[in-house]
C-alpha cells in the first residue's frame, strides 16, 4: 500500500506546487487597468484563471493530506 501512496502524495504535492505558481503568475499579470475597472462589468479572462488556479491548489492540497492521512492510518 505504501508503494502507491507515497508516489500519490508526492504527485498531489508536486501539483500543489504547480497550481500555486501558476496563480502567482496570473496574479502578477494583472494590469493596474484590471484593478481600476467597474466590478459590475465582470470577472476578465485573468482573474478567472487566477480563481480557477487557486481552487486547483485547495483541491491537491486536500488529496495530498487525505492521502496522508490513509497512509498513516494504515501504517499503525
Amino acid at each position: 500500500m505504501n508503494y502507491v501512496l507515497i508516489p500519490l502524495i508526492i504527485i498531489f504535492t508536486v501539483m500543489t506546487v504547480v497550481s500555486l505558481v501558476r496563480g502567482i503568475i496570473a496574479f502578477l499579470h494583472s494590469t493596474r487597468e484590471d484593478l481600476n475597472r467597474d466590478p459590475a462589468a465582470g470577472a476578465t479572462a485573468n482573474q478567472l484563471l487566477q480563481n480557477k488556479m487557486m481552487f486547483n491548489r485547495i483541491k491537491f492540497q486536500g488529496l495530498a493530506v487525505v492521502t496522508v492521512a490513509i497512509l498513516l492510518a494504515f501504517s499503525r
